[in-house]
C-alpha cells in the first residue's frame, strides 16, 4: 500500500539525499528530491507529494521558507530532517506548521517510523477532524470522545474537564509533537508568564492518574523544551 505514496525530499547534501532516497524506496515510498528550495518549491507544486523531509540549510533560501509557502496552501506534512539542535530552531518549526523534526545525525528506523505516523496522521484528521469511530485506543488506553471518558485497561480514569482537553489535543495529533505554544493555544486561548506552569501541572497530574512508570502506562512523551507528544493510535482492523 506504501507505493502510492510520493515523498518529496529537499536537502543539499548528496550523501544525505541518496541515502534518503534509497531508504525511502526500500520502505515503497516513492521519492522524488530536489537540492534547494528553489528545486523543491517547483517539484512540489508540480508532484503534490503526500509528504515532504525538509532540510532548513539550504544553500539559497532557509528551509522554513519553504514551511510557510506550503501552509498557505495545503497541510501537507513536513518532516524536518536538520542538524539544528537549538530549542528555538525546533520549536519555531512546529510553530510554523512541521509536523515533526529529526535532527542529525539520525537513525533509518525512527525515520521511517516518523513518516508512516505523519501519514497516518493525514488519513485521520481527513475525517472531519474525529479519530474513526469516535474513539482513540493505544496500548490499553481508549478515549471515548461522544461519552468523554477514558479508560486504561479497561478502567475508568477521572480527569479534570483541563486534563480531559489536554488528552483529547494530543490524542487528535497522535504521533506528532505538539509544542507548548500550540496546546496552550488549544486549551485556554491564550499564552501568559503562567501558562507552561499550568501545563506542566496539569500533565503532571495526568502522568499520575495513568500509573506512568519506566515500561508502563507512558502515552505521553515529553520533548524536553519543545513539547508533548502522544503515542500512535492502533491500526483499526
Amino acid at each position: 500500500m506504501n507505493n502510492k505514496y510520493k515523498i518529496l525530499v529537499v536537502e543539499d547534501e548528496i550523501n544525505i539525499r541518496n541515502l534518503l532516497v534509497a531508504l525511502l524506496e526500500t520502505n515503497g515510498y516513492a521519492a522524488i528530491v530536489a537540492g534547494d528550495y528553489t528545486t523543491g518549491k517547483m517539484m512540489y507544486e508540480s508532484h503534490r507529494p503526500d509528504l515532504v523531509i525538509l532540510d532548513l540549510g539550504l544553500p539559497d533560501i532557509d528551509g522554513t521558507t519553504f514551511i510557510n509557502e506550503v501552509r498557505k496552501v495545503s497541510l501537507t506534512p513536513i518532516i524536518v530532517l536538520s542538524a539544528r539542535t537549538d530549542e528555538s530552531d525546533k520549536v519555531g518549526a512546529l510553530d510554523m506548521g512541521a509536523n515533526d523534526y529529526v535532527t542529525k545525525p539520525f537513525r533509518s528506523a525512527e525515520l521511517v517510523a516518523r513518516v508512516r505516523s505523519a501519514l497516518r496522521i493525514t488519513r485521520h484528521s481527513s475525517e472531519d477532524g474525529k479519530l474513526p469511530g469516535g474513539t482513540f485506543r493505544s496500548k490499553g488506553l481508549l478515549i471515548d470522545y461522544d461519552a468523554r471518558r477514558v479508560f486504561i485497561d479497561n478502567t475508568e480514569i477521572k480527569l479534570t474537564q483541563i486534563e480531559y482537553n489536554i488528552i483529547t489535543v494530543l490524542s487528535e495529533h497522535a504521533g506528532k509533537v505538539m509544542t507548548y505554544a500550540a496546546i496552550i493555544k488549544e486549551i485556554w486561548g491564550y499564552n501568559d508568564l503562567n501558562s507552561k506552569k499550568k501545563l506542566q501541572v496539569n500533565m503532571a497530574n495526568i502522568r499520575k492518574k495513568f500509573g506512568a512508570k519506566p515500561g508502563k502506562h507512558n502515552y505521553i512523551e515529553n520533548e524536553l523544551g519543545v513539547g508533548y507528544r502522544m503515542c500512535e493510535q492502533e491500526e483499526s482492523l
